[in-house]
């Protein structure tokens, strides 16, 4: 049976309902859970399936898809008893950043508040579910997208803790397009503004973070001197010239001539 091939699929899900054609890349997830990197940064150029990976990972990971198996039952990652028991375990934080192109500082911080704000919303069960003391609510009431910065440096922090102790595990934290938001500061102007808050975050939200599992952050842009993870000393960066995780980004050529 031909199963159609959708173009610019980002999301997993998706693509394996619709049975569309799927160019296994599930070894990544064995790959990356065993290097047991504390934080990777992964870049590649635009269009390698770097959303893709995402989403299947957070469809892998998340509690949320507990029992959906189905979504893996053929594919390389299935065949692995270790990994079947992992499917569906971890409470995971998946956020992006490619929506933020503003061409102000404010804006774009309003912007990146925005993501968290629905973030929050999305777990907002956690107010009533009887955790939280009166000062927690206090501040997951004032995340909003005007939140001042102190809070939403420490926002995504703060939710790890919630999420750990509602579930009992750490959490797993996947960012895409991380560096979007740079490139807009770049060319707009604000760079210096947007690197000293974008650095507070990700120092807060992967370094001074000891509710978190291990994270994942993909991106285009090469990490330089002059980095906004300078103070991430537990990062792994795998550039688009490293070889590790090569053949789980774009297709090789073997994949190619064989689709």
């Amino acid at each position: 049976m031909s199963r159609t091939i959708g173009i610019g699929k980002q999301d997993f899900e998706k693509v394996r309902i619709n049975h569309n054609f799927y160019i296994d890349k599930t070894h990544f997830i064995r790959e990356w859970w065993e290097t047991d990197d504390d934080v990777t940064l992964i870049t590649r150029p635009r269009r390698f399936g770097k959303t893709l990976n995402m989403s299947m990972l957070e469809k892998f990971f998340s509690i949320e898809y507990a029992g959906r198996g189905e979504l893996f039952e053929d594919l390389f990652i299935w065949r692995h008893e270790k990994f079947r028991k992992l499917q569906g375990t971890w409470p995971v934080i998946a956020l992006s950043f490619a929506k933020v192109k503003e061409t102000s500082f404010p804006s774009a911080k309003k912007r990146i508040c925005q993501i968290i704000t629905e973030l929050y919303n999305k777990f907002d069960f956690l107010v009533e579910c009887g955790l939280l003391n009166e000062k927690e609510k206090e501040f997951y009431g004032r995340v909003s997208v005007d939140m001042e910065d102190y809070i939403a440096v420490d926002a995504l922090n703060v939710l790890s803790n919630y999420l750990m102790r509602y579930y009992g595990k750490k959490v797993i934290l996947l960012l895409d397009e991380y560096d979007t938001p740079m490139q807009e500061a770049y060319v707009n102007g604000y760079w210096r503004e947007m690197v000293s808050f974008t650095r507070n975050l990700f120092n807060a939200t992967f370094k001074t973070n000891p509710y978190l599992e291990r994270a994942l952050m993909t991106g285009i842009t090469r990490v330089s001197k002059e980095s906004i993870f300078s103070d991430l000393n537990n990062l792994r960066v795998v550039t688009m010239t490293t070889e590790k995780y090569e053949d789980c980004y774009g297709f090789t050529e073997e994949e190619v001539y064989s689709a």
